[in-house]
């Protein structure tokens, strides 16, 4: 057996080395994917997201700070989804808050677990959106026909977290993402020219993510769970493994980060969500 690049791979290896969905991107999924696109990267667009809420991205534009703009971003969500940045729901015609799946739950769901439903929702929406299938959720997924993926399957299309059109508040988070990154605020993680961001991630095996290719001891190419977290300081990441890998991100490929939303408490561990595929990975023990 193959993947999509003409590798042998093992059948039991992750079926996300086998295949991919398409995409709503500027680029296909294959390419997305490649150890290649890492080196080079190109700008990512998810749809016509930016084109439909152009109004927002002007007004972004016009803000002075970071703060600022995160302000308008919120008000923004609230508006269109009905998402309240305290995490209730909207008002109904009888004055009681109504639950509505909203960004923040599954941020908030994913920091605590990403093993949970709420992980399923952004797994799924990545899958949806750049094409790339999960490796693991609650255990590795190998096979279609198989109860770890009727799990995941289920949990991602929860009506619980899968309404209010959650994946369109994810392509408009995504997007904001992106924005804030270019724009390179004085006290961004970044400046605004870069392309990449180095990150590190704790680990104690690499069940969740396959090894591609093992150049040498101290270097690894993995594929990546579709979504992954990061850490900006090795020091947090080492809190979660033995073995610390290393990477340089590709700004593209960062759905959110710990300075995105800055009053909410998705700081303290300087989380980086990321995109996965094939990265080369530095490894190193505590």
């Amino acid at each position: 057996m193959r993947d999509a690049n003409g590798r042998v791979v093992d059948p039991d290896s992750p079926l996300a080395l086998r295949g991919h969905c398409t995409n709503l991107l500027n680029i296909s999924a294959e390419i997305l994917c490649d150890e290649a696109y890492n080196d080079e990267p190109r700008r990512l667009r998810i749809g016509d997201t930016r084109r439909e809420h152009a109004a927002l991205f002007e007004a972004l534009d016009e803000s002075p700070d970071a703060a600022t703009a995160s302000d308008l971003f919120q008000r923004h969500m609230a508006a269109t989804f009905g998402v309240n940045p305290d995490f209730s729901g909207s008002e109904g015609p009888d004055g009681k808050r109504r639950f509505r799946a909203s960004y923040l739950r599954l941020l908030k769901g994913w920091m605590f677990d990403s093993n949970r439903a709420e992980g399923a929702v952004l797994k799924g929406w990545v899958e949806s959106r750049f094409g790339l299938l999960p490796t693991h959720h609650k255990e590795p997924l190998r096979r279609f026909a198989s109860d770890a993926w009727t799990t995941y399957g289920e949990e991602k299309l929860s009506t619980r977290f899968h309404n209010n059109n959650i994946h369109l508040q994810l392509d408009l988070l995504y997007e904001y993402g992106q924005w804030t990154i270019r724009r390179g605020w004085p006290d961004a993680p970044m400046p605004g020219w870069a392309s990449h961001i180095r990150l590190y991630r704790g680990v104690n095996d690499f069940e969740e993510h396959h090894i591609v290719a093992r150049p040498d001891k101290r270097t690894a190419v993995l594929r990546l769970n579709n979504l992954s977290s990061f850490s900006i300081q090795r020091d947090i990441a080492g809190q979660f493994g033995d073995y610390i890998l290393d990477a340089w991100v590709p700004l593209p490929k960062v759905v959110f980060f710990r300075d995105l939303l800055p009053r909410y408490p998705f700081r303290g561990e300087g989380e980086y969500l990321v995109v996965g595929g094939d990265y080369r990975v530095g490894v190193s023990l505590l």
